[in-house]
């Protein structure tokens, strides 16, 4: 594998600093920027296109050694110490940080389970509430996380970190126009008649243990700060809600705590 040293701020390291920091450059080179051992390991499991790696060849450890050799990249960069130290976003610089490539947002080719589960994620705007619903998503089961509207980066690397190695396993689709949405959804529905679009709520609408989450479903989850949007409402089948303890000052849960909890839901109904 061709390896290239890097010992300065060259063009090369440059493109990896935007790779990290730069939302539209990220879109431009269609990738992004990866560290730590889970991820890197969830990554390579499950199929996603590493296009380098970056190391100090002087400094890996057995696991990383093994990555570099038996994971096919195109060109590999051995840094000096202080350039990955400056690159790393750790406190303990990664031995290994790896060049990803985006992969294509397509709702048709994400295989679907025959009793589909699926959550949408309407305009998150919390870096730590999109890794965690990701992760939420993939330990309870869903078959894909939908993103729609002007959301935060799904490539940003606090939601890969926060997401930690779910982020590679599980689909996640990001959808900017509606239409092709509602297209999907009546696909859905003629597929399976009995497909349920679950919409979220704060205000008192029907408790979720009395809504039937057994079936084909779609649950909707809203903004952190102003729910999910009315066009997404008048859309959904029901409204359901969590209620609080009548001794609770809350009203409401945090968006990627409330997720949990419905998606726990829809576990614990299609074991009963």
């Amino acid at each position: 594998m061709k390896e290239i040293n890097l010992f300065n701020k060259n063009n090369d390291y440059q493109r990896f600093e935007v790779l990290k920091t730069n939302r539209n450059k990220r879109y431009k080179y269609n990738e992004f920027l990866v560290e730590g051992v889970r991820s890197l390991k969830e990554a390579a499991a499950n199929g996603w296109q590493i296009r380098s790696f970056l190391y100090d060849k002087n400094n890996l450890s057995d696991w990383a050694q093994d990555m570099i050799r038996t994971v096919k990249t195109e060109v590999n960069y051995n840094l000096t110490p202080a350039l990955l130290k400056e690159l790393s976003g750790k406190a303990d610089t990664s031995e290994l940080m790896a060049v990803i490539r985006m992969r294509e947002d397509s709702l048709e080719q994400v295989p679907l389970s025959p009793n589909p589960f699926i959550v949408l994620f309407d305009r998150p705007s919390n870096k730590g509430n999109l890794g965690t619903m990701i992760r939420s998503c993939d330990a309870l089961g869903a078959d894909m996380l939908i993103i729609t509207g002007h959301a935060v980066d799904l490539y940003e690397p606090d939601v890969v970190v926060a997401a930690m190695g779910s982020f590679f396993n599980l689909p996640v689709v990001r959808v900017a126009d509606n239409r092709k949405l509602y297209q999907y959804i009546d696909g859905l529905k003629q597929k399976h008649p009995d497909f349920k679009i679950v919409g979220t709520t704060a205000h008192k609408e029907n408790p979720v243990w009395q809504v039937d989450l057994s079936g084909p479903v779609m649950l909707m989850m809203g903004n952190e700060t102003m729910g999910l949007n009315q066009a997404f409402k008048e859309h959904c089948d029901v409204l359901c809600t969590i209620p609080m303890s009548e001794k609770s000052y809350a009203t409401s849960f945090n968006v990627s705590c409330a997720g949990t909890v419905l998606m726990y839901e829809i576990t614990r109904q299609r074991k009963l």
